[in-house]
C-alpha cells in the first residue's frame, strides 16, 4: 500500500521559508508603477488648481471694478495709472512668481485693465 509522506514545514529553516529573490522583485516593481501613477495624478490636480486660483482672482477684480463703478458718484471706473499699484501687488501671486509663473500656463499674456470698460484681464488658460 502506498503510504504518502506528510510535509511538515517546522524542519525547514527560515532561509527557505521566505520570499525568493523574483517574488520581492516583482512587488518592488508594481509599487514602483503605483508610484509613477500617483505622481503623474498629483501633477495634474496641481496644475489645475493654479488656474482655477488664477481665474478666481481675476473675477474677483472685476467684482470690485464694478463695485467701485457703483458706489462713486459720477459712475466711473478707476483710472488705469491709479490702480497700477494694485495690480502690480496682485500679479506676482498667479502670473509671475515661482509657484504660479506665466511659464507654467504657456503662452501667457499679460495682466491688462481697460479703463473705459473697467474691465482686467490676465491670461489663466
Amino acid at each position: 500500500m502506498l503510504r504518502l509522506r506528510q510535509i511538515s514545514f517546522k524542519d525547514k529553516n527560515i532561509i527557505e521559508r521566505g520570499f525568493t529573490l523574483v517574488e520581492l522583485l516583482v512587488v518592488i516593481v508594481i509599487l514602483g508603477v503605483l508610484a509613477a501613477v500617483v505622481v503623474f495624478a498629483v501633477g495634474g490636480i496641481t496644475n489645475t488648481s493654479k488656474q482655477s486660483a488664477c481665474k478666481i482672482e481675476v473675477r474677483t477684480v472685476n467684482a470690485a471694478l464694478q463695485a467701485y463703478y457703483a458706489n462713486t458718484s459720477p459712475s466711473a471706473y478707476p483710472v488705469a495709472a491709479s490702480v497700477a499699484a494694485m495690480f502690480t501687488a496682485l500679479t506676482p501671486k498667479y502670473l509671475s512668481s515661482g509657484t504660479g509663473s506665466a511659464s507654467n500656463y504657456g503662452t501667457t499674456p499679460a495682466p491688462a485693465y481697460d479703463a473705459t470698460n473697467g474691465v482686467y484681464s490676465a491670461g489663466c488658460a
